[in-house]
């Protein structure tokens, strides 16, 4: 069974989702691909992983960096996942580039190179905004390029990380 609850963000609410053993889903309401990957029927109940996931999320919005994850599962295709475990790589408040992400995940994958657009795909379908941090994906030269979220929040996410590092 798949749970669903809700958090009162600054930046607007937020639906979490887990399967009983880790969070599964991280949106913002209405955001692009919201939800893609729940099941047809979840049950909204509390959780004790959603106490887990506000606390993460209660941290991060008051600006400071949350430290450790409540456990996560974001089952994808190979690629996919791959792409949200390198993101995991990229420290709070640090951006990566489409092309550095291409790059790793070539490296990884022992091929020669890498579609920065597949990239760009998959950033878009991480199923756990935040916590797996796709906001900090930006374009060649530092650009503030697309998030599912919005590029709105996109920028309020990345300024409160900027202000929290100084």
């Amino acid at each position: 069974m798949v749970y669903t609850a809700e958090y009162a963000s600054p930046l607007g609410t937020i639906t979490l989702a887990c399967d009983g053993e880790a969070i599964t889903g991280l949106w913002f309401n209405g955001q692009k691909h919201f939800g893609y990957n729940l099941p047809r029927e979840t049950l909204r109940r509390e959780h004790p992983l959603f106490a887990k996931a506000r606390r993460w999320l209660d941290i991060y919005f008051s600006g400071r960096e949350p430290g450790s994850l409540p456990p996560l599962r974001y089952d994808s295709t190979p690629f996919r996942k791959l792409v949200c475990d390198i993101l995991l790589t990229v420290p709070y408040g640090e951006t990566i580039t489409y092309g550095e992400i291409a790059a790793e995940a070539a490296r990884r994958q022992g091929v020669k190179n890498m579609s920065a657009q597949a990239v760009g795909g998959a950033v878009a379908h991480n199923p756990i905004s935040l916590m797996i941090p796709c906001h900090r994906v930006v374009g060649a030269g530092g650009s503030l390029t697309g998030y599912a979220g919005g590029i709105d929040r996109k920028v309020r996410l990345l300024a409160l990380e900027h202000k929290a590092r100084q």
